[in-house]
């Protein structure tokens, strides 16, 4: 595919904060805009696949491992739960990440967008369109004085839990086969955040979430259920990925799902393994066409948080994804609603 016609794709979900919060260089804007070997997303590689932006995750690790090490490459059916992370070292994680966001902002390398309408502007200005979303919601206090702070900076998309239990609720572990009922629901507190995100408009991303706390949310929220990066469990029957009466729920409410990249959430023999071909991935997106309908499905790589299928490599691959989808007889209108409309489309009905 030339880059004459490279389709934009806004994807639901990277890592790429973290993986610059971890390398501990003194200069992660030079970093991320001159390219550097390793990792899935920098400018260069961004501009070669047409990547056009996506919500750019934070994500608090573990005190002592990365997310990445954190996620076993042969999960088990007895894989437990990771740990809680103090809330202190959560909140020191979370504000230098998001200090990195905004130093890229100043650096011209992306936009922070707040609105779709935001989103619209910055990709047809051709600058990165960034999204600021949390992946675990521990740095915020039971209080939600926090989330009003976070939000104030820019905070539009949360995912209430990682794969761990805090105080608003729990994760599912990274369990092979399971069911994503692995415990009980959310908390008063993430009762209390569900409704507060509704009201200050943060879309609340299911993902990582067990399946009694989407219960909650889904009888709580007045909003389109959305999971950023979650695959389809008939096809990989990993907890992390969606049950029937999820994606049911998720069409009931005009909600939306994003592809999850990672290998062990794609293959039907749950692991983590970069031999993995783009057909299962086209799978995965036809059983979501099917549950969910041509508005319901997007892209939710996981770049930079997960290993992913060697076909794509890094995000300068996404074209071999999307010529994969216009080889199974994706029309070109529906290759732009899954490669970024419907996202944009989300965002507007979700943070305005």
């Amino acid at each position: 595919m030339s880059d004459s016609k490279l389709v934009p794709v806004f994807d639901g979900h990277n890592d790429t904060l973290l993986r610059l919060y971890q390398s501990k260089d003194a200069d992660v804007e030079k970093l991320f805009i001159e390219g550097q070997r390793g990792g899935h997303i920098d400018l260069p590689r961004a501009r070669q696949g047409g990547f056009a932006g996506g919500m750019f995750a934070i994500f608090p690790p573990p005190v002592e491992k990365s997310k990445r090490s954190a996620v076993p490459t042969s999960p088990t059916d007895t894989e437990p739960l990771a740990n809680e992370v103090p809330r202190a070292d959560a909140l020191t994680s979370t504000i230098a990440m998001a200090s990195i966001l905004f130093r890229l902002e100043r650096a011209s390398a992306l936009t922070v967008c707040r609105s779709a309408a935001d989103v619209r502007s910055a990709m047809a200005k051709g600058s990165l369109a960034a999204v600021f979303h949390i992946e675990g919601a521990e740095a915020i206090d039971p209080e939600l004085t926090m989330l009003d702070v976070l939000y104030a900076a820019g905070l539009r998309s949360l995912g209430i839990v990682w794969s761990r239990p805090n105080v608003f609720g729990h994760g599912v572990p990274f369990r092979f086969p399971s069911s994503p009922d692995t415990g009980p629901g959310l908390t008063e507190a993430g009762k209390a955040l569900v409704k507060a995100c509704n009201q200050l408009r943060i879309m609340i991303d299911l993902s990582h979430l067990n399946e009694k706390g989407f219960r909650d949310v889904a009888a709580i929220s007045d909003a389109p259920l959305v999971a950023t990066h979650s695959n389809v469990h008939a096809i990989c029957g990993h907890s992390r990925n969606l049950i029937d009466w999820q994606l049911d729920a998720i069409r009931d409410t005009g909600g939306m799902v994003g592809l999850n990249f990672a290998t062990g959430f794609l293959r039907e023999d749950g692991r983590m393994n970069a031999d993995t071909s783009l057909d299962i991935m086209v799978r995965h997106v036809e059983s979501l066409l099917q549950k969910l309908g041509e508005d319901g499905v997007g892209l939710g790589s996981d770049f930079d948080g997960a290993m992913i299928p060697a076909a794509i490599g890094d995000v300068a691959g996404l074209p071999r994804l999307i010529d994969a989808f216009a080889a199974r007889g994706f029309g070109s209108a529906l290759i732009e609603k899954i490669a970024y409309r419907n996202w944009i489309g989300m965002l507007e009905k979700t943070i305005g």
